[in-house]
């Protein structure tokens, strides 16, 4: 198991999305991925987007004015 970190900060939706959908083609089953970003809408968009893919949010959190979401990669 691995675990990474994407910065999406300063991007907008859809591209955190795309972001993390590209970034999890490199990651294998049980990877852990954690997205950070400054748009508020990944707090919805993000785990909606892994609940339709079978990925499972860990962790979520914010503050700063950045937000951040966990999860591992599923099979």
């Amino acid at each position: 198991m691995t675990k990474e970190t994407l910065n999406t900060r300063r991007l907008l939706c859809p591209l955190p999305v795309i972001r993390t959908q590209d970034k999890v083609k490199q990651l294998q089953p049980g990877d852990v991925l954690e997205v950070i970003g400054t748009d508020p809408g990944i707090m919805q968009d993000i785990p909606a987007w892994c609940r339709i893919n079978g990925h499972k949010v860990l962790d979520t959190a914010s503050g700063d004015h950045e937000y951040i979401i966990v999860f591992e990669v599923g099979g």
